[in-house]
């Protein structure tokens, strides 16, 4: 990783220090450290996107269940900077819509659009979830949220990301502390990051690569979006297709809404690692968390 990038933890290797934590168990722990890329409205970085704009999809493309939250330029995120295998080109497509689940379901979805496929704007509202027929939104508090989505260019800022979670799930479906190699003080570890980073992360609405974060610090995101998408496909009875074990998923985007009426939720793409490296986004999850 870029040294400039691990010197940022310095305020979280200091407070680490500070509160008695041996010096040794806090390398491991920046050791673990990824790149992510923060991706902002304003600054000079360069343009790597934009939320919201015109949905433009191949015409043979099914309609989205879920509105177009963001477009991404692949070209313009290196894995230097996200951590992340992303296509050389083209074009991501993030959907998503901040609003509870049943069964494991998906809040939404990603879509790949390869450079120089012919692409047609597409008018749909996403009646087919949201509301009835006649592409209204039948919730006048899901319409009042969907109108607050933001239509802005996105500027790519290097970042630098740690565990925000201190506990995982266990086989047996109860929670127990994270015992990896070399972080006996995992629990604090991730209160300190929780209580620094703050100070050493660029402050954005979305992320890209990293580690995944929400309000409850108690569990993984990525691992219980990954078991949620294990629970939706049980309940599918014409999708028999074994999806990788929650553990070999990663986070691929993650926004911190901050929107009127839906304040301290999250969304978060995840994907099986496998998938992301061959380029196939069909089984990508998206999770929402909200603490009201």
């Amino acid at each position: 990783m870029n040294p400039a990038l691990i010197n940022r933890l310095t305020p979280f290797r200091e407070e680490a220090l500070g509160r008695g934590i041996p010096p040794e168990d806090v390398e491991r722990w920046i050791a673990t450290a990824r790149p992510s890329g923060t991706l902002v409205t304003s600054g000079d970085g360069p343009v790597v996107g934009r939320f919201g704009g015109p949905l433009l999809l191949p015409a043979d493309a099914p309609d989205p269940w879920s509105p177009l939250l963001a477009t991404l330029d692949c070209a313009a995120l290196p894995e230097e900077t996200t951590g992340l295998q992303l296509p050389p080109d083209g074009r991501l497509l993030l959907f998503g819509f901040p609003e509870m689940t049943y069964y494991g379901g998906s809040a939404g979805e990603v879509v790949y659009i390869p450079e120089g496929t012919p692409v047609e704007e597409r008018n749909t509202k996403y009646a087919s979830v949201y509301g009835e027929e006649g592409n209204e939104f039948d919730d006048g508090a899901a319409l009042s949220v969907y109108e607050q989505f933001p239509q802005e260019e996105l500027r790519l800022a290097p970042d630098v990301s740690l565990p925000y979670h201190f506990l995982v799930r266990s086989p047996e479906g109860g929670d127990e502390t994270v015992t990896l190699p070399g972080h006996p003080r995992a629990w604090d570890l991730a209160e300190v990051w929780e209580e620094t980073y703050g100070d050493i992360i660029v402050d954005g609405p979305l992320h890209i690569g990293g580690y995944a974060s929400h309000e409850c610090t108690e569990t993984d995101p990525v691992t219980d979006a990954a078991e949620d998408a294990h629970e939706a496909r049980r309940h599918r009875a014409d999708d028999t297709a074994e999806l990788p074990a929650p553990g070999e998923w990663t986070l691929l985007a993650q926004w911190d809404i901050g929107l009127n009426g839906r304040e301290g939720s999250t969304l978060h793409w995840v994907i099986p690692r496998q998938d992301l490296a061959e380029g196939r986004f069909d089984r990508a999850h998206v999770s929402f968390f909200w603490n009201p």
